[in-house]
């Protein structure tokens, strides 16, 4: 299923900043060799993640769902020349690859990988965060949120993927059956009445929220 019309998303991508030849690199490898590239955030999602990095300067990022490093790299763009950026993933069988992809990258000193379970990683992070990016198992979502908010700096924020679930959610008596959009439609009536914090949805590709902590 197609997220955005195709000759809008070849219009905005022919009129917005160009992925870098790395960037091109990774989505071509995951596209060719890896199970589900939908789940790659891509070029225009991507320049979203730089851009929003790039305007909060964030001296410490943490990301819940490496993937094949794409969205990494992209908001690496905006850490401070110091800052660092944890990424963290489950699946042992991407890590050299993805690391590679680090390697080549300007941000190699600035990353650091970490494979695992992330509900057993967060808790050991004695880091405060200025900006966290969750895209990983969608059950654990409301949990990812729980555990980063007393973590992430006042101002900080947090940019949640997949909260659209191709539309899914604004359609639960249809698709009832698909745990992900039952879980999705929790989780943003979650935020929804969560205080402190400011939030958005952007109808944006699969659809990403844009959480800001205004209180400690």
């Amino acid at each position: 299923m197609d997220l955005l019309d195709k000759n809008i998303e070849n219009y905005v991508e022919s009129l917005s900043d160009s992925e870098s030849p790395l960037l091109k690199e990774i989505s071509g490898y995951t596209h060719k060799n890896v199970h589900q590239p939908r789940m790659l955030s891509g070029h225009i999602q991507g320049r979203i993640l730089s851009f929003i990095s790039k305007i909060i300067s964030p001296k410490n990022i943490l990301e819940i769902g490496t993937y094949t490093g794409y969205s990494a790299l992209c908001l690496a763009e905006g850490l401070k020349d110091d800052g660092r950026l944890i990424t963290i993933d489950k699946d042992k069988s991407l890590y050299e690859t993805v690391n590679l992809f680090f390697k080549k990258s300007k941000f190699e000193k600035n990353i650091k990988q970490k494979v695992g379970i992330a509900l057993e990683i967060i808790p050991t992070l004695d880091v405060k965060y200025d900006l966290v990016f969750i895209d990983a198992d969608k059950k654990n979502y409301k949990n990812y949120f729980d555990m980063v908010i007393p973590k992430l700096n006042k101002g900080g924020v947090i940019i949640v993927d997949n909260v659209l679930w191709s539309g899914k959610v604004t359609q639960l008596d249809k698709y009832q059956n698909d745990k992900i959009a039952v879980y999705m439609n929790e989780f943003n009536n979650y935020i929804k009445n969560k205080k402190n914090i400011s939030k958005l949805i952007l109808p944006i590709r699969d659809g990403l929220t844009l959480i800001i902590k205004n209180e400690d």
